[in-house]
C-alpha cells in the first residue's frame, strides 16, 4: 500500500513512528502521543531565522533557514534514521503542516521511505483533541471514588488498574495530588495542552461498555483545569465512599508525604498559602508543630481543621451520587488491604452495571 504525501489526524495510527520537527520548547508544551522530537530548527535557530525575517528580509531569512534545516535533516539521517529499514513509514508534522515538516518529508520520500506530512500540522491535531474532549468523556459510565484526604483513593485506583479494571487517573496525568500540598517532589505539572493530550489519549483507549473508575476531583488539579464534559459526566456517575479511621489516614499520609517531612521549610511555605482561610495564629501553630517534628499531631490538625471540612463541602455539592454511595470501611490502608478492596470493588461494579449508572 502506497501512502499519500499528506494525511489527516484520524490516520495517525497507520504509521510506524510520529516525528515532531518543531523546536524543543514547542514539543515540550504539547505533542502527539508517543511522538519523537527531531527538530529541523532548534529554539535558538528558530529565533534567529524569525529575527532575520523581520529585521533583514524574508529572502535572506529563507536562505539562512534552508541552510539550517538541511544541516539538521542531514544530522538526523546520519545519527537517528540510519538504522531504519526500507519499510519504515514515518509521519512528520510541524506547527501548521508547512515548510519545516514539508522539507523533512521531501527528503525522506526521495530516499524511498513512505513518509507523510500531517495535514494542518500540530494546529489541526490540537483542534481534533479539543473536539474529541467535548464528546469522548460522555461515552463512559464512571464509578467515582470519594473519601477524605488520606483515604488512599489514588492507591486504590492503582490497585484497580492492576486488577484489570478501567481506570482514569487524572492526578497522575496532571502530576499533582490535588491539594495545597499536592505538588510532586520531582515532577512539575505539564502544560494545560499536554494534560489534555494525555487525557484524550487515555480516553480513546477505553471501552464504553465497561465502567471507568476515577477519583472525585474539583474543577482544578493544581494549576490545571479538568475539561467541562468530563467533569459533568463524572459528577453524574455512581459514587463509592472510602471511610478510614483518622488515625489510619494520618499514618498513611505521613508515609505518602515523606518529602515534606524531610524539608519542613518547604512544608511551611506551602502552609502559608492557607493564611487567608485560617489566619496567622493557626498557621503559626502548625509551623511550630513542624519545627518540633510532631508530624502526627500536625497531620491530624490539618485534616480536622482544613482538609476534611473542605472536602465534604465540595463533594456533597458536586457529587449528588454520594448520598447513595456504596461505603468501604478499611481497617488499615496497607497494600494488601487496598488490593483486596480493589478486587471486591471491580467485581461489584462489573456485576452491577445499573448501580454504576445511578
Amino acid at each position: 500500500m502506497k501512502f499519500p504525501e499528506s494525511i489527516s489526524v484520524r490516520e495517525i495510527a497507520l504509521f510506524d513512528e510520529v516525528i515532531d520537527v518543531r523546536s524543543p520548547s514547542e514539543f515540550a508544551e504539547d505533542h502527539v502521543p508517543r511522538a519523537a522530537n527531531h527538530p529541523v530548527l532548534d529554539d535558538a535557530e528558530r529565533a534567529e531565522v524569525g529575527k532575520m525575517y523581520k529585521q533583514v528580509s524574508p529572502f535572506d531569512s529563507k536562505k539562512r533557514g534552508a541552510a539550517l534545516v538541511s544541516r539538521n535533516i542531514a544530522r538526523h539521517l546520519e545519527q537517528t534514521f540510519v538504522e531504519r529499514d526500507r519499510s519504515w513509514r514515518p509521519l512528520v508534522y510541524c506547527w501548521r503542516g508547512g515548510e519545516r515538516s514539508g522539507a523533512m518529508v521531501h527528503v525522506l520520500r526521495r530516499i524511498g521511505w513512505q513518509a507523510a506530512q500531517l495535514q494542518g500540522g500540530y494546529k489541526a491535531y490540537r483542534r481534533e483533541v479539543l473536539a474529541q474532549l467535548e464528546r469522548l468523556p460522555r461515552e463512559f459510565r464512571y464509578v467515582v471514588l470519594c473519601g477524605e484526604t488520606g483515604s488512599a483513593k489514588s492507591r486504590l485506583l492503582e490497585a484497580l488498574g492492576a486488577a484489570g479494571a478501567q481506570v482514569l487517573d487524572l492526578e497522575r496525568m496532571a502530576a499533582h495530588r490535588g491539594s495545597v500540598l499536592g505538588n510532586l517532589p520531582d515532577e512539575a505539572q505539564p502544560s494545560q495542552k499536554l494534560f489534555e493530550t494525555r487525557l484524550w489519549d487515555e480516553l480513546r483507549k477505553l471501552d464504553p461498555g465497561t465502567p471507568v473508575f476515577v477519583e472525585a476531583e474539583s474543577k482544578k488539579i493544581g494549576q490545571l483545569q479538568v475539561p467541562d464534559a468530563l467533569l459533568e459526566t463524572m459528577r453524574a456517575g455512581n459514587c463509592v465512599r472510602v471511610e478510614a479511621p483518622i488515625a489510619v489516614r494520618v499514618k498513611f499520609l505521613i508515609a505518602e508525604y515523606g518529602h515534606f517531612l524531610a524539608d519542613p521549610g518547604r512544608l511551611k511555605a506551602q502552609l502559608d498559602c492557607l493564611i487567608g482561610l485560617h489566619g496567622r495564629e493557626a498557621i503559626g501553630a502548625w509551623h511550630a508543630l513542624a519545627d518540633r517534628g510532631e508530624w502526627e499531631q500536625l497531620v491530624e490538625d490539618l485534616l480536622v481543621a482544613h482538609y476534611d471540612p473542605a472536602y465534604r463541602r465540595s463533594t456533597q455539592k458536586n457529587y449528588p451520587g454520594l448520598a447513595t454511595a456504596q461505603v468501604l470501611r478499611p481497617r488499615d490502608l496497607s497494600p494488601a488491604s487496598i488490593a483486596h478492596l480493589a478486587e471486591a470493588l471491580r467485581t461489584f461494579a462489573e456485576r452491577e452495571p445499573a448501580a454504576a449508572q445511578a
